[in-house]
């Protein structure tokens, strides 16, 4: 087994961490840094393997800066207590928008028995987080959620679905990003 040079792999660490402190502004790059280090070091025998490699070694390294900053997100979300939308709701709620607010409110509650409850309480300012996150993305992502998740027309072709999907994405992550910050 060969020895893994150490001092020339904090580099590739510090540029990956940059990168994902950058993305995910919940974690600081010196924390990613450390954390990845310390998973090269308890997998020392796979760094060895590919100590020449730099492309395989960034992937190992961005793997785990990015499974730390999710580690924190989710330890974040539990303490602070935030609501975070997740892509179905987020469909869910733009499917919500061929109603208008007397018909939702009117249907808050009504599917409740006394052998199962549906949360649609929080529909009203899921509603109005997606139209506040709607005005951030660009034209084309308002104009494939409204033609596919509002209006319900079926997607022109795989790659027009696959578009969708994606601005679901984008519209989830400014729900969210609305939520946190408060902007």
């Amino acid at each position: 087994m060969t020895e893994v040079d150490w001092e020339a792999l904090v580099p590739l660490a510090e540029k990956v961490s940059r990168e994902i402190a950058g993305k995910w502004q919940i974690v600081e790059a010196d924390d990613v840094k450390q954390e990845i280090l310390l998973h090269a070091y308890q997998e020392k025998h796979l760094i060895a393997q590919y100590q020449g490699d730099t492309e395989i070694l960034r992937k190992i390294f961005w793997n785990a800066g990015r499974r730390y900053a999710s580690k924190e997100r989710a330890y974040l979300d539990l303490m602070d207590d935030q609501y975070s939308y997740t892509p179905e709701e987020v469909r869910q709620v733009m499917r919500s928008f061929i109603y208008t607010d007397d018909q939702i409110s009117g249907q808050i509650g009504k599917k409740d028995d006394l052998t199962r409850c549906v949360i649609s309480d929080n529909i009203v300012s899921a509603r109005l987080d997606a139209e506040k996150g709607m005005g951030r993305l660009n034209l084309d992502y308002q104009e494939v959620i409204t033609r596919l998740f509002v209006c319900g027309l079926p997607a022109d072709s795989d790659s027009d679905r696959k578009r969708g999907y994606r601005a679901i994405d984008a519209l989830t992550a400014e729900m969210n990003r609305t939520i946190r910050t408060g902007r």
